[in-house]
């Protein structure tokens, strides 16, 4: 599954693409002056990677968590951290679980037990500083049906599909899907919530990017659909991270603003971390399109 830190760096490419119109537009206006454009620095920032996602149907006791530090605007190369201590409480029985380091900037563990509505808290020790996060196992439904057609999208000639699952009546449901096809480097992204549809059956739509003409779906060709339970918090900060990737190098867009995950640091809230902590069941199919 691709990670948040693949749609913070999709931004970062789409702004230094802007970055570069800006330079090429004053150039044409002025061939004499130089124009000397300087990007903030700060000092490295520590990166959670921590997604635990379960499998319906599966076990669920393999799980692994990235650190990292944040790196310059231009440069992408990833800078692991290791040395850390890693460890996730189930605060609802009191079961730990400890992330073995294997030196390369992940942490893994054999032994992690999910249970949903069960609460977990995952706090990670680093050059003395301890960063915490806490989110609650979402349940997810099983994907019903998958429909393709030519009629649904802005393309009427070229095939799209949908999904439909049943969302529960018990309480609100937040959900986070995503389809990846063909040679696609990062998936679409969609999230939802059943404010209006609670207890009915909800749909997600999905088709090629219509920019991208040269990426036609054609017969034979596969998409991967991923369908998450999450939590109100992290629905909220997937939204606004995806209406920000979806604006990057918009000239009129509203300028982005730093988005906090839910890691805190209690003793120097200055110095919290970069990222999310989630822990979601989901469910995976595979789709292949036909004629």
């Amino acid at each position: 599954m691709n990670t948040l830190i693949e749609i913070i760096r999709k931004n970062i490419l789409k702004s230094k693409h802007a970055l570069k119109m800006a330079l090429l537009g004053l150039i044409a206006f002025s061939c004499t002056d130089v124009v000397d454009i300087s990007v903030p620095t700060e000092a490295p920032r520590l990166v959670i990677e921590a997604s635990l996602g379960w499998e319906k149907g599966s076990l669920g006791n393999n799980q692994t968590i990235k650190l990292s530090l944040s790196t310059p605007f231009y440069d992408l190369t990833p800078s692991p951290v290791t040395g850390a201590s890693v460890r996730v409480a189930n605060v609802t029985n009191g079961d730990v679980f400890i992330f073995e380091d294997q030196q390369d900037g992940r942490y893994t563990t054999a032994d992690f037990e999910p249970i949903i509505n069960n609460t977990y808290n995952l706090e990670v020790i680093y050059n003395n500083e301890a960063y915490t996060a806490q989110e609650t196992l979402i349940p997810v439904p099983e994907i019903d049906r998958i429909e393709q057609s030519r009629i649904g999208g802005s393309d009427e000639e070229e095939l799209d599909l949908t999904i439909y699952f049943n969302d529960p009546e018990d309480k609100m449901n937040f959900y986070y899907a995503t389809f990846l096809e063909g040679n696609d480097l990062l998936p679409l992204r969609v999230v939802l919530s059943d404010e209006f549809t609670n207890g009915n059956e909800m749909s997600v739509f999905y088709e090629e990017n219509e920019a991208d003409q040269a990426d036609e779906i054609l017969p034979g060709d596969m998409v991967d659909i991923y369908l998450f339970g999450i939590s109100e918090q992290y629905y909220d900060f997937l939204d606004t991270l995806i209406e920000q990737g979806d604006n990057a190098g918009d000239p009129f867009a509203t300028v982005p603003t730093r988005l906090k995950g839910n890691y805190i640091n209690p003793e120097n809230p200055d110095d919290y971390a970069f990222g999310y902590f989630r822990v979601t069941e989901f469910v995976n199919e595979v789709y292949t399109f036909v004629e």
